[in-house]
């Protein structure tokens, strides 16, 4: 699928499903590889901490619910691993083999800022024979590597032999709107194929719409398929941040408007408690509160992004969806009125079960 850059300013709409998205990254409904039988299993007493974020108490935000496309931008091309290019001589080389690696960035090509695969292509043309100064963030550290192109008898072309790719779009849940400022996901962004936070530039949510619906099934996860239509004159709002816990950044005056709901405050782990508790959710086609179940919590700081398991028990959202789905992610959990936390796993082995982060998580990362 064409990556559409954002100075361009187009507008299209697409149709995407979970599995559609261009790194395949379970990132909208990630969901756990573990069977129901191997998921860790929570103390049956509850374990109950101070929280660290007294000053999140009485804190009210708007509570989410709704499906949005999300668009991302990568800081420079990322590296999914390397080829090798058969030369015009008959012979099959290597360049970048042991020289670069995959989750490495590359920011530079001989100077030449990289903001994405294409001029990172032209570059390499523009340059020929010469030797390529890569320069690479790996693992957070700059450095910079040498690599001499070869060029290709398939099209008579210089080549590096490195896979790369930029710029990938989805869709997923909006958990919380605070002033101008939202939180999504409640999980970050990792790629499928280096298993690693992704490094985003920046990027936009879109309005989207639900068509349909893929019911989970043993085993399979189902997820949501939508319209996104990428209007970059006119998005819902701006990505800065992707964390463990979740995508943030800054909504428009016209999202904001738009959103129907009262102000919840905030409910602090130590609150969370096993029983009732409503997912909010806009799968319908409306938002609307679904019936959970909290059947573990877990408030220590082991594994914060799987502080709680949830089961979906609504019988509409049963018949809907058969539990929770990809597209999921970032779903509003609120209990005895006060917003708790999202959605972040769905167990494979069990489409009704779930995992959820604690609503304070997010909101730390946010800052």
């Amino acid at each position: 699928m064409e990556s559409w850059k954002i100075r361009y300013r187009k507008s299209l709409c697409i149709l995407l499903g979970i599995h559609t998205f261009i790194l395949l990254l379970l990132l909208f409904g990630l969901y756990s590889e573990e069977t129901v039988d191997k998921f860790p299993v929570f103390s049956k007493k509850e374990v109950v901490t101070t929280s660290t974020n007294e000053s999140l108490k009485g804190e009210k935000v708007i509570p989410g619910g709704s499906a949005v496309g999300i668009y991302i931008e990568t800081e420079g091309a990322l590296v999914l691993g390397t080829q090798s290019v058969k030369g015009m001589d008959g012979s099959t080389y290597e360049p970048a083999k042991y020289i670069v690696e995959s989750g490495d960035y590359i920011t530079k090509a001989n100077g030449v800022k990289v903001r994405n695969k294409e001029e990172l292509t032209q570059i390499v043309k523009e340059q020929g024979n010469s030797p390529m100064i890569l320069e690479l963030v790996r693992k957070n550290k700059k450095i910079s590597v040498k690599i001499e192109p070869v060029l290709a008898k398939e099209n008579g072309e210089y080549q590096l032999g490195v896979w790369v790719r930029d710029n990938s779009q989805g869709i997923g849940t909006l958990t919380y709107i605070k002033g101008n400022q939202f939180g999504g996901l409640g999980h970050g962004i990792h790629d499928i194929d280096t298993g690693g936070m992704m490094d985003v530039k920046g990027g936009y949510i879109f309005q989207s719409k639900i068509l349909s619906i893929k019911k989970g099934e043993k085993g399979k996860p189902g997820e949501m398929v939508g319209m996104v239509c990428y209007d970059f004159e006119k998005p819902y709002g701006m990505i800065t941040k992707n964390t463990n816990y979740g995508i943030f950044g800054n909504v428009t005056d016209e999202l904001i408007k738009g959103i129907k709901q009262e102000e919840v405050e905030v409910g602090l782990k130590e609150e969370v408690k096993k029983g009732k508790a409503y997912i909010r959710s806009s799968i319908s086609g409306k938002i609307e509160d679904y019936e959970i179940q909290i059947t573990d919590v877990d408030a220590s700081n082991k594994n914060l992004e799987k502080g709680m398991i949830i089961e979906i028990t609504d019988p509409r959202l049963l018949k809907l969806t058969n539990g929770i789905v990809q597209g999921m992610s970032g779903t509003p959990i609120l209990q005895n009125g006060k917003l708790i936390g999202a959605v972040t796993h769905v167990f494979v082995q069990d489409s009704t079960k779930g995992y959820g982060t604690f609503i304070e998580n997010m909101l730390k990362q946010s800052k």
